[in-house]
């Protein structure tokens, strides 16, 4: 159960420096202008929202009690 624990916190760990990214990648945009700086800033917060996701759902995912 303390590999579920330690999966939880990096998880947790990964969503919330994704969307630190996300805001960096979008104030980037916001001084530069370059639309790359705002695809990457879109997909961090995709990927963090599907991180949001499966964490929320571990117990599903892991088929835990």
């Amino acid at each position: 159960m303390r590999l579920v624990i330690f999966h939880k916190i990096l998880i947790g760990t990964a969503v919330l420096f994704g969307l630190g990214f996300s805001g960096w990648e979008f104030l980037s945009y916001r001084r530069t202008g370059h639309v790359e700086d705002l695809v990457i800033s879109v997909s961090a917060v995709m990927i963090s929202a599907a991180l949001g996701y499966y964490l929320r759902n571990l117990k599903r995912f892991l088929a835990l009690p």
